[in-house]
Formats: C-alpha cells, sequence, structure tokens
C-alpha cells in the first residue's frame, strides 16, 4: 500500500497549552486537503492516528473534522490519551502502572490544560471523552494495552462509538503495558499488531 504520510510538528504544553497542538494537527490536516492535488493524494480517503498523547490529539482532530464538515476514512487510535477524569479515578483507587505513571498523567493533563485534571472543562476539543455526541464521526481502530493506565478510558471510548453508530474496532493486548510496541518492537505480538493495522488502514482506503 502506497500513502503519503504527514507528521505535524505541533506545538507542546505548558509553553503553549490547549488548543494549540489541537489547532497545529487540524492545520495540517487543512493543508494536505488544500495540497491534495499537488502533492498526488485523493482527498476522499484520508486518515487521521497517533499514539499516546497524539491518540488523544487525533481523536480530538477527527471531532472537529466532522464538525467542520471533513470527511475522513479512518481514525487510528495507538494507546490514546483520551480522558482527563483518569487521573482522579486513578488515584483514588490507588492506581499503580507501568512506563506512564499516574504522576506523569497529572502533570500532562494540568500542563495541557492549564488546570487540574477533572475539573470543569468546556473547550470542545480538549478532552475528547469528555465529547458527549459521538455520532457521525470517522470509523475508529483503537489498540491499548491491557494494563495500560490508558486502557479503561480507550474501552470506554470505543464502547461509545459503537453506541453511537460509529464502525469501531478495539483490539485489547494482554498483559501489556503503555509504549510497549517501543519497547519490543519486534515481539511477534507487535507485528501482529502492526499487520493488523496496517489491514485495517488497507481496507479504510480502498477506493469507494
Amino acid at each position: 500500500m502506497g500513502a503519503l504520510v504527514v507528521v505535524p510538528d505541533y506545538r507542546l504544553a505548558p509553553e503553549h497549552p490547549c488548543p494549540a497542538a489541537v489547532d497545529d494537527c487540524y492545520a495540517a490536516l487543512e493543508w494536505l486537503l488544500t495540497h491534495a492535488e499537488e502533492l498526488g493524494i485523493d482527498p476522499r480517503r484520508v486518515v487521521v492516528g497517533g499514539e499516546s498523547a497524539g491518540g488523544g490529539l487525533a481523536a480530538a482532530v477527527a471531532q472537529r473534522a466532522h464538525d467542520t464538515g471533513i470527511d475522513l476514512r479512518l481514525q487510528v487510535l495507538i494507546a490514546p490519551m483520551l480522558d482527563d477524569r483518569t487521573v482522579v479515578r486513578a488515584e483514588t483507587e490507588g492506581r499503580v502502572s507501568v512506563a506512564w505513571t499516574v504522576p506523569s498523567n497529572r502533570f500532562a493533563w494540568t500542563s495541557y490544560l492549564g488546570h487540574a485534571p477533572g475539573e470543569h472543562e468546556e473547550r470542545p476539543y480538549a478532552v475528547p471523552a469528555r465529547r458527549t455526541d459521538l455520532g457521525g464521526l470517522a470509523p475508529a481502530w483503537i489498540s491499548v494495552g491491557e494494563i495500560d493506565l490508558f486502557h479503561q478510558e480507550s474501552v470506554d471510548y470505543a464502547r461509545r462509538l459503537g453506541e453511537a453508530g460509529v464502525e469501531c474496532e478495539l483490539t485489547t493486548i494482554p498483559g501489556a503495558h503503555h509504549a510497549f510496541e517501543l519497547v519490543a518492537p519486534e515481539h511477534p505480538v507487535v507485528r501482529e499488531l502492526r499487520q493488523a493495522r496496517v489491514a485495517a488502514m488497507r481496507e479504510a482506503l480502498r477506493d469507494a
């Protein structure tokens, strides 16, 4: 499968809090569509995706694209960071996580939002999981490790997408922590997961 990949160089928090990163990623999507002809791509066959915080940004871009009339073929969310309220729940439960910890999650969300996680938040694309209506969004392919701190929020988001009528494939990897693909990139489970991800994109990008 031949595909053009565009990787946005988005601004980072805390120096540039929300909505800077979402604005930058969405601007990259608009640029791609505006220059589709000269880039030799079909603007009707576009996928957005990302991992961890990038997965959260991809989900936010997919929401904004829907609201502005841009049709996407697929959103690929790899262990996505979707819900700031996970911080509060994990702290209450005394959760201990591998690779990406609860304190790290608190720092990241506080830096990004500009306020403590779990507080009132009205900005439409700041926290993808806080969106009440997921209807009409692009189909989704989501993967997450079973012991990843983001596991439950990923499962909940996938369930809500399905309930809203959005086609969604969720893959949970038993015993896997956050960023496990980077730790063991040649493990058979990781290779199989990559193949499944590519297959999902290949199917989504088939000519209509």
